[in-house]
């Protein structure tokens, strides 16, 4: 059973960079496609970004684009997503979800078997 505990939120300045983190367990991940969502307030789960396990291969929200990155480090289990230049939009709970047979390119929130359970993330103006 696959595990995933996020990290790494907390209060921020707008313009200013974030990295949470997401720690995995439990399982063998080369089969697994790793995705960070949103979540606002009373909103629903926004995606963020993707990564491959196997070939690290990316994808990205169009907001995302040139702002973020989404990265993996195979020692030490981690997924990791590299913020900068946060603004009011990247309020929110960062989440972190694990599928396999997932395709790279957004695939439905309602796909990802496994979930973490969020670090919070506030940016101030």
């Amino acid at each position: 059973q696959v595990q995933l505990v996020e990290s790494g939120g907390g209060l921020v300045q707008h313009g200013d960079p974030l990295k949470p983190s997401c720690a995995a367990s439990g399982g063998t991940f080369s089969t697994l496609t790793f995705g960070w969502f949103r979540q606002g307030q009373g909103k629903e789960r926004e995606f963020v970004a993707t990564v491959d396990w196997q070939d690290r291969t990316t994808f990205y929200s169009d907001s995302g684009k040139g702002r973020f990155a989404i990265s993996r480090d195979n020692d030490k289990n981690m997924v990791y997503l590299h913020m900068n230049n946060v603004n009011s939009d990247g309020t929110g709970v960062y989440l972190c979800g694990a599928g396999s047979g997932l395709s790279i390119d957004n695939p439905p929130s309602s796909r990802y078997r496994y979930w973490g359970q969020g670090t919070h993330v506030t940016v101030s103006s």
